[in-house]
């Protein structure tokens, strides 16, 4: 470890987009900050803890190879956790109890800065220890749902030739073509290889409706139906002016409408 002045830092995060958008974020607002290392996967991140033996660990819950979950018990005492998650606020009750901190995915200024200053006030003290807060989280992360913490929230998408971080809400419909997923937000398209058989698991069903073989909708997204002059129910969104067919084995969603 170095001196409190130069602190050293691990970012373990699989989502290389969002890895290099913390670390550019963690210069400009951390300068002093020194980033010893990147983990896109589990085993790699505990390679790096034990080569570098970092003060801060950023640490993704959700990652390929070892989850955090498993690198975090390994930690063991030996650098300040940040966790980087997808889970909603009620699962994050579990770091409010505890002498961690979190950020929430897509990442916020803000939020990452609170965080900053917290951690600082913490590289005095040794790291703590976090058996209560990992079994706390194991439950959550394997238990029945806890709001929409276990459903899709984020995605990346290529815009372009670049690629664009979307939370689902964002979203007013997933539409497949070929071999890419359209995104239709309501300022833009984008596309993902994500087949929509894959989002129809991975999403909320209360809040993305399938409506269509090839179509999901946001429920939210939904100003009303119609009727096209062969009868067929369309749907008209708020923020669009595209309109959506829904095939007859869905229309009983929108026998109330």
């Amino acid at each position: 470890m170095r001196s409190l002045l130069a602190p050293t830092a691990v970012i373990a995060e699989d989502e290389l987009t969002l890895r290099q958008e913390l670390i550019e974020r963690l210069s400009q607002l951390w300068p002093e900050l020194s980033i010893v290392g990147e983990a896109a996967d589990g085993v790699q991140a505990l390679r790096l803890l034990d080569e570098h033996r970092p003060d801060i660990l950023f640490l993704d819950i959700q990652m390929p190879g070892a989850t955090g979950l498993d690198v975090a018990r390994q930690v063991a005492g030996r650098a300040h956790v940040v966790f980087v998650t997808a889970y909603d606020q009620y699962a994050v009750q579990a770091f409010d109890q505890g002498a961690v901190d979190y950020l929430l995915k897509p990442l916020q200024a803000t939020r990452l800065f609170t965080a900053i200053g917290r951690v600082k006030q913490r590289l005095a003290q040794p790291p703590a220890e976090l058996g209560d807060v990992l079994n706390q989280l194991a439950t959550r992360q394997a238990g029945a749902p806890a709001g929409r913490g276990s459903f899709l929230r984020w995605i990346n998408a290529s815009v372009g030739q670049t690629l664009k971080l979307i939370t689902v809400d964002e979203v007013l419909y997933f539409q497949s073509d070929s071999k890419y997923t359209k995104v239709a937000t309501r300022d833009s398209e984008a596309l993902i290889r994500k087949p929509l058989k894959e989002l129809v698991e991975e999403l909320d069903p209360q809040q993305f409706w399938q409506i269509h073989r090839s179509t999901l909708v946001n429920a939210g997204a939904v100003a009303g139906v119609t009727r096209d002059f062969r009868g067929r129910m369309q749907i008209k969104l708020k923020e669009s002016a595209d309109t959506l067919l829904v095939a007859e084995s869905y229309t009983h969603l929108f026998k109330q409408m």
